[in-house]
C-alpha cells in the first residue's frame, strides 16, 4: 500500500529567507490544532498559513510585520508568547501571584505550628477546669501501668463491651 504525505516544497531566494520562514512556522500556533505549531500541523488552515508566511517572506517583510499581521487576523492565540496587555494580564500575572500566596500561606502555617508546639502561641489556658477525681486518677494510673506491660491494648474490659 502506498502512503501519501504532504511535503512542503518552497523555493527561496536565499538561505536567510528559508531560515526566517522555518523560524516563523515553528513559532506560530495552528488555530485548529491548539497546541501544535504550523510546522507540525497538516490541517488545511495550517497549510494556508504556511503559504501566507511564505508569501510574506518572499515579499521581504520582517518577522515583526508577519507576526503583527497574524495576530491582527487570528488574535493572540496564534503565538505562544502573548503580549502583555490588559486582556492578557491574567495569563502573565496570575501564576506568579498564586505562587507567592501559596508560599506565604505555607510559611505562615509552619510558623503558626512552631508557635503552638513551643507554647508561645498566645492561647489562654482555661484555669477553671477541675482536677481529676480520685476515681479518674485511679483509672488513669491503671491505664498507664498497663502500657508498660507487653500488652498494649489499653482499653478496659468495660470499654470492649
Amino acid at each position: 500500500m502506498t502512503a501519501y504525505a504532504a511535503i512542503d516544497v518552497y523555493d527561496f531566494d536565499s538561505v536567510q529567507q528559508e531560515a526566517q520562514y522555518r523560524g516563523l512556522i515553528e513559532e506560530l500556533r495552528c488555530p485548529k490544532c491548539q497546541n501544535q505549531n504550523l510546522a507540525g500541523s497538516d490541517a488545511p488552515i495550517a497549510q494556508d498559513l504556511k503559504q501566507k508566511v511564505y508569501d510574506s517572506v518572499k515579499d521581504g517583510r520582517s518577522d515583526a510585520e508577519i507576526r503583527s499581521y497574524m495576530q491582527e487576523r487570528y488574535g493572540d492565540f496564534i503565538t505562544y508568547k502573548p503580549p502583555v496587555r490588559p486582556s492578557t494580564w491574567i495569563l502573565w500575572f496570575f501564576p506568579p501571584l498564586l505562587l507567592i500566596v501559596l508560599i506565604t500561606g505555607w510559611f505562615w502555617q509552619s510558623k503558626r505550628r512552631q508557635l503552638v508546639a513551643s507554647g508561645d502561641s498566645g492561647t489562654i489556658v482555661d484555669s477553671t477546669v477541675a482536677a481529676l477525681t480520685p476515681a479518674e486518677k485511679a483509672e488513669l494510673d491503671r491505664l498507664l501501668s498497663r502500657t508498660n506491660s507487653t500488652d498494649y491494648d489499653i482499653t478496659s474490659t468495660e470499654d470492649k463491651k
